[in-house]
């Protein structure tokens, strides 16, 4: 038996951010990060609206970029002193992740983070409040999606939280607020989201529910996201959309060592003076996983199909799948994203010296493979790394080699 789950309720298209003043309920807590949506007017809108539908608010503000687990805890706290019945969302990936995570806390006030890190292990939540998440990224797709993405600075690693209870109550996909996004953040999160389909559709939980989800996410992605880059706003409300349907696929298919690696060397540099952003650590990663993955022959078929419905040509799998390869590397061209770690720079700009060194990668490979080979997203790929290929993988993404084990 097998699980599907969304959320109640997806309310899209430009004007959708209006739904808000349908709710029901007596006080609503608005999270919410750095100040865009407020630049933009957005989060006004949305205190406006909870306002008008009868509701009291409060704010919490200042959710940080791959937010930490004392974010969490100081935000349920703060939950725990307003008492909300509906916690709203609303950003990127970061606050709408930091949320779910602090709902949890609100909603079992015992439960530690590395509880909350058993993987589908979580206690029943809406006990006290209802969610409602409202992206205004088009990349993560937590706003449909059963996963929180939380950063443990004191060691270094992301860790991901996994469970169904965590799929947000209502998702808000408002392309307007994605028109707010700078280039790069266009262009990273349309990697994660590209990533996200391409690894659901692999994935070895992949069912008939979640493929025509990620083909169809792929197929879009193909045709809008460099366009998107470019500045072209219908191609952009169109990738809201993309990536929220790799979102549907990757929530119930599950993900793959892309992830895996990029959990857990986003933060372990962060001592070096920066972190590997996620979607460009997607992005560098992408390619060389597909050429390890396609070593299985189910795996190397589906990426066949992969590549018939993106038309990229090939008599056989075998050059479709590096047509596949070929194909990605010139979007992180396209979009300017380095392709190895030892060329990543300031920003997640190619760079001819990254801030990586080398003896200092080399120094932490060891622990950097064994920590992803732990990860929630690891046993869903469609082939199982031993720690020697993990680290050998991990060597060709640093160094972009190929992968020819």
């Amino acid at each position: 038996m097998a699980r599907f789950t969304l959320p109640r309720d997806i309310y899209h298209g430009k004007g959708a951010l209006e739904a808000l003043k349908t709710f029901e309920g007596k006080r609503a807590m608005v999270c919410t990060g750095g100040g865009s949506m407020k630049r933009g007017g957005f989060l006004q809108k949305v205190e406006e609206y909870l306002k008008e539908a009868g509701m009291e608010v409060e704010l919490y503000e200042g959710i940080e970029p791959d937010p930490s687990v004392e974010t969490v805890m100081k935000g349920a706290a703060a939950m725990e002193k307003f008492q909300p019945d509906w916690i709203v969302a609303i950003g990127g990936g970061s606050p709408i992740d930091a949320a779910k995570a602090m709902w949890i806390k609100y909603e079992y006030p015992d439960t530690t983070f590395e509880d909350m890190c058993k993987v589908f292990g979580l206690p029943k939540l809406r006990t006290k409040a209802k969610f409602c998440a409202i992206s205004s990224t088009s990349g993560t797709a937590t706003e449909v999606t059963a996963f929180s993405i939380i950063t443990d600075y004191q060691k270094g690693i992301k860790y991901p939280i996994a469970d169904f209870e965590i799929t947000p109550d209502v998702a808000i996909v408002d392309p307007e607020l994605a028109h707010t996004m700078p280039k790069k953040l266009v262009a990273h999160t349309g990697m994660d989201a590209i990533t996200h389909a391409i690894e659901a559709y692999v994935s070895t939980a992949n069912c008939d529910y979640t493929d025509p989800l990620a083909i169809h996410a792929i197929e879009m992605i193909m045709d809008n996201l460099v366009k998107s880059y470019n500045e072209d706003m219908e191609a952009r409300d169109a990738m809201h959309n993309a990536q929220c349907l790799a979102g549907m696929a990757f929530s119930n298919a599950l993900l793959g060592i892309v992830h895996s690696m990029a959990h857990k060397t986003g933060a372990v540099f962060a001592d070096l003076g920066a972190h590997i952003i996620h979607g460009a650590a997607n992005a560098m990663y992408l390619p060389k996983v597909v050429a390890f993955n396609a070593k299985d022959p189910v795996a190397k078929k589906r990426y066949g199909v992969i590549a018939d419905y993106m038309h990229l040509g090939g008599s056989n799998d075998d050059e479709k799948v590096d047509l596949l390869i070929k194909y990605l590397r010139k979007m992180n061209d396209d979009l300017n994203i380095p392709h190895s770690i030892n060329h990543y720079g300031a920003d997640g700009l190619p760079a001819e010296q990254g801030f990586v060194p080398e003896d200092v990668f080399l120094e932490r490979l060891h622990d950097i493979a064994a920590n992803a080979l732990l990860d929630a997203c690891t046993g869903s790929n469609p082939r199982q790394p031993s720690q020697e290929e993990m680290e050998k993988l991990l060597k060709c993404c640093y160094y972009d080699t190929e992968v020819d084990f």
